[in-house]
């Protein structure tokens, strides 16, 4: 080898020129620091799924939320009476307890928050911790090598030639040292934010931790005040009879309303694939649930009034599907005095099926369903969450039990 080659592979050494022999792997920390990402994203965490579930709770309880401050909106139309009067504290009660639901909700977002940014700084010490090890015992051995390392002593070709690979080997490692440098840098930054964005989570939980207590202690208020309507309203034999009369005027008006229907042109009918009435006995339950009230006349639970039940009362799961029990054309979709939410279907030839007490509805006026599909979800009432679930035909009641495949008991 000449003088001038012998000048360009130690100069090639010492700017760390690519050499001929694979450079040395890299420590294991970093090899999974340079990994490439797999194509397919991992499954979510748990944290990340009760993160999802959550949101999409509080979702539920906004939507809520704004249906009954649509109730008692609809309520400021409406005559005054007992009823409306029931209604309006009833529906405080709701909006409250849906509000401190949804603070309670808030609180355990922000409780999240604080979690994964706790865990993502520990990760980051981490990290910094194990790049910082990694780091000095480096620098470690490259102090005990010197400057030179072996160049005092060769006694061949072939150990200088070592010498020059255990050159590139110190360039190599050198530029390993400046890349930890600059991720232990980093990290020091990711860890300083992460630390201001933790302050920031606690201060947000501490708010919405002081929300829902708040929020609680007017629920209680308002349970309260409904008791005590309730309450006074056992005892008061006048405005019982307030009740039913304001009762009865409800179910005349719905008589109406179902008069009008049945009024309309030929070309608004809805035409059934097959007649409804072939169906008695086969229909699906709306929702699944046991029977609180059968059809025909009971006695008031609270009011000591009798009053005919025209249909059926369901207690069933809070925000349960309801689901069309037969095709249908949705004709009547919106709030309906005491009754809540309410569908009224279509089937043809003058048989309806109505559905009240909803939470929320799912379909719009004009709309044609297929048996099963969705119009709603189960609401609550002062007894719980209970559904309504009438069949007519043209404007007459039936027991909708003996329409029913599986009869609820």
């Amino acid at each position: 080898m000449g003088l001038k080659t012998l000048r360009m592979v130690v100069c090639g050494a010492c700017l760390g020129l690519p050499a001929q022999q694979p450079a040395p792997p890299a420590p294991l920390a970093l090899q999974a620091a340079q990994a490439p990402q797999a194509a397919q994203a991992p499954p979510a965490s748990p944290a990340r799924r009760e993160a999802d579930q959550i949101k999409r709770r509080l979702a539920e309880v906004q939507a809520r939320l704004g249906t009954v401050d649509a109730q008692l909106e609809a309520l400021k139309k409406r005559r005054k009476g007992v009823l409306v009067e029931l209604q309006a504290v009833t529906l405080d009660a709701d909006r409250m307890r849906g509000q401190a639901e949804a603070a309670r909700l808030k609180r355990d977002q922000a409780q999240l928050e604080v979690n994964a940014i706790t865990a993502q700084k520990e990760q980051l010490q981490r990290e910094i911790g194990l790049l910082r090890t990694e780091l000095g015992r480096q620098v470690r051995w490259m102090q005990a090598k010197g400057p030179l390392g072996d160049l005092s002593f060769f006694s061949s070709l072939s150990s200088f030639e070592q010498y020059v690979v255990q050159g590139r080997y110190l360039v190599y490692l050198a530029n390993q040292e400046r890349i930890r440098l600059d991720r232990i840098q980093g990290y020091q930054k990711d860890l300083a934010r992460r630390e201001q964005e933790l302050q920031a989570a606690m201060r947000r939980l501490a708010g919405d931790e002081q929300a829902s207590a708040q929020a609680q202690a007017s629920l209680k208020l308002h349970e309260e005040r409904l008791q005590a309507f309730l309450d006074g309203l056992k005892d008061d034999e006048s405005r019982q009879k307030e009740v039913q009369a304001e009762l009865a005027e409800e179910a005349i008006q719905l008589d109406r309303m179902l008069t009008q229907l049945l009024g309309r042109p030929r070309s608004d009918a809805y035409e059934p694939s097959s007649a409804f009435a072939a169906l008695h006995g086969e229909l699906p339950q709306p929702t699944p649930g046991t029977l609180v009230q059968a059809f025909g006349e009971h006695q008031h639970p609270l009011f000591h009034t009798r009053t005919l039940q025209s249909g059926l009362l369901i207690a069933a799961e809070p925000g349960a599907p309801v689901q069309a029990v037969a095709d249908g054309k949705v004709v009547y979709a919106d709030l309906y005095q005491s009754f809540g939410p309410m569908v009224i279907l279509d089937h043809g030839a003058g048989w309806f099926s109505l559905y009240t007490h909803l939470e929320a509805l799912a379909v719009a006026k004009g709309q044609v369903l297929k048996q099963g599909e969705q119009l709603g979800s189960v609401g609550t009432t002062l007894d719980g969450p209970r559904l309504g679930f009438e069949i007519r035909h043209l404007t007459q009641p039936q027991d909708p039990n003996k329409w029913l495949k599986q009869h609820y008991r």
